[in-house]
């Protein structure tokens, strides 16, 4: 059982020809058991495996008590925890980011629009005698300023708005990249906005890449089998939970119509797709782990609206996760 059946429920009768096949075993009627059942019951009794009667026979799970792989075990779970301590941490310094952009909006506005409005003391007047005429030559403060200098004549047969006559032809410089942000400042502060959410945006992509494995099997979830070599066995398209997660990879399903243990490779397993309002584990992506309830799906694009419940993200709506993103949960 330690070396061929280690992770699996098995039937009975199943091992016990395997280990009489080889022909130096030790036969049962030198021993102490007379038969099978007797065997098996001394098992449950000596808590070596757990032992299940069926309709089809006793059943025979072995109890895995090596002190190295409950320390291996041990070691997995305290990186996994350290990892999403880790993680929370991250999240608040970022949140607490996003809260002092946030909060410094206001304060950028009103100290742009006091840039871009300075006081009228600051108007030039320029005054340019030609002849026996006087013309008066007023440049604005920028806020209210046109492209081009106005002029007013007092003198005959001096044209108004006009620059022709003084020399100034060639067209005004274009405005600089700091007087653009202003402007943009003045209506509605539209590039402080744009940078809280590209940094939102920038929060969202770290948490993809770092999230994003190429295994997503997790414990607690409803998964169908897909596997065509057990479809002469009677397994194919067959729904199970996952019981437990062997090496990221490999699973050990309990098919729910017979209660029968495989170990089946995620390649060969699909994610089932929980009823619109039902709970839902996402698998993979930035918020992988979380807990979340499905709000709706789209079929044309294949993915679907989810609420988070639980974590750090509680509350949370995501517009469209793939389907292979999300996985039914048996509650």
């Amino acid at each position: 059982m330690r070396r061929s059946h280690r992770f699996s429920r098995v039937a009975a009768t199943v091992v016990y020809n395997e280990y009489i096949s080889d022909r130096h075993h030790v036969h049962m009627n030198s021993t102490e058991w007379a038969t099978l059942t007797e065997f098996v019951n001394y098992l449950g009794r000596t808590g070596k495996c757990k032992v299940e009667e069926t309709p089809k026979g006793w059943f025979i799970t072995y109890i895995d008590r090596d002190s190295e792989t409950i320390f291996k075990d041990r070691l997995k779970n305290k990186r996994v925890r350290s990892d999403l301590v880790e993680e929370e941490r991250q999240e608040r310094i970022i949140a607490q980011q996003i809260e002092r952009a946030a909060a410094l909006l206001p304060s950028t506005s009103i100290s742009a629009n006091e840039n871009v409005n300075p006081p009228q003391s600051d108007a030039i007047q320029l005054s340019l005698v030609k002849s026996s005429e006087k013309i008066v030559f007023s440049i604005q403060p920028p806020s209210v300023a046109s492209s081009k200098p106005v002029l007013v004549g007092d003198g005959a047969g001096i044209p108004r708005n006009d620059s022709s006559n003084l020399g100034f032809g060639d067209d005004p410089k274009p405005v600089g990249k700091a007087e653009k942000t202003k402007a943009d400042a003045v209506n509605g502060n539209t590039s402080g906005k744009s940078a809280l959410h590209e940094l939102m945006k920038e929060e969202e992509k770290a948490k993809e890449i770092k999230n994003r494995k190429d295994y997503w099997l997790c414990e607690g979830i409803s998964v169908k089998v897909m596997s065509k070599t057990l479809a002469d066995k009677g397994y194919y398209k067959h729904k199970g939970v996952v019981r437990k997660v062997i090496d990221k990879y490999v699973g050990e399903i309990e098919i729910l119509e017979n209660k029968h243990v495989l170990r089946i490779d995620q390649e060969e397993l699909e994610t089932v797709i929980q009823q619109i309002g039902g709970l839902v584990r996402i698998v993979n992506g930035a918020y992988r782990g979380s807990t979340a309830r499905l709000l709706s799906v789209d079929t044309e694009r294949f993915c679907a609206k989810v609420q988070i419940e639980k974590g750090v993200y509680d509350g949370r709506v995501l517009q469209a996760v793939d389907y292979e993103d999300i996985c039914k949960v048996l509650q």
